[in-house]
């Protein structure tokens, strides 16, 4: 592996040290899968490095390497921020996004099992709780992962977001319990804790699920994204 590119890990970045550990070590469960592969860090905002400066550094060292966006839907960060990071350098390329993914689907689902929530009583609702966005395609991202939910759900699964996009968690809640529900779950469609993960207690569900993280099923994601953008790049020439 030691020609391969390096894998940049991006996140959003978050205050949070729970969530800096986990993301951390997300990057190092793909590198124990992967014996040899280098990795580093990179994020988006809160908390340096910037994907920026790390791609540039890479650049002008003489090292490619593949920003894999440790983002579960392609909103503004992938498709401006990142993209702006590798467009500058010929020897960078950018992964697509962890989500949507059945086995992002697959954590999910046994996190809120691990919330005593009954898969097939018509009377539990799952509110899909995403960060948010303004850009219509990390929307429908979030919109796949709910409708492959609900494959796996014989009550109502809808969505609800922390920012941005609409409706807010707390209106989704009150709309599952107006429809209703006796039990609404939130399902966090987060990787780790952090600033939107400490307002869902306050959204009126009954129960709030644990961030994806840790799980070694992320990491396996993490792996295939940086896999199918060196394939692509190699077939391009």
């Amino acid at each position: 592996m030691t020609d391969a590119p390096v894998l940049v890990a991006c996140a959003h970045g978050t205050r949070n040290p729970t969530g800096r550990r986990l993301v951390a070590e997300l990057a190092l469960a793909a590198r124990t899968l992967r014996p040899g592969l280098v990795t580093t860090a990179a994020f988006v905002d809160v908390q340096p490095p910037t994907v920026a400066d790390v791609v540039a550094g890479l650049a002008d060292d003489g090292r490619p390497s593949v920003v894999v966006p440790l983002l579960l839907s392609g909103g503004y960060h992938v498709h401006v921020d990142i993209a702006r990071a590798v467009r500058e350098h010929a020897a960078a390329r950018a992964a697509r996004p962890l989500g949507p993914d059945p086995r992002l689907v697959a954590v999910l689902h046994d996190r809120v099992l691990a919330a005593d929530a009954d898969p097939d009583d018509p009377a539990t609702a799952v509110v899909l709780a995403a960060a948010g966005s303004s850009d219509p395609r990390s929307v429908a991202d979030v919109d796949a992962t709910a409708a492959a939910l609900q494959e796996r759900w014989t009550g109502p699964v809808t969505t609800g977001y922390g920012s941005a996009a609409q409706p807010p968690v707390p209106d989704a809640v009150a709309a599952a319990r107006s429809a209703g529900a006796r039990r609404v779950v939130l399902a966090a469609y987060l990787l780790a804790p952090g600033h939107f993960h400490d307002k869902l207690g306050g959204a009126g569900a009954d129960v709030v699920t644990a961030p994806l993280l840790p799980d070694d099923r992320i990491a396996a994601v993490l792996l295939d994204r940086y896999d199918a953008a060196v394939a692509a790049w190699s077939a391009a020439g």
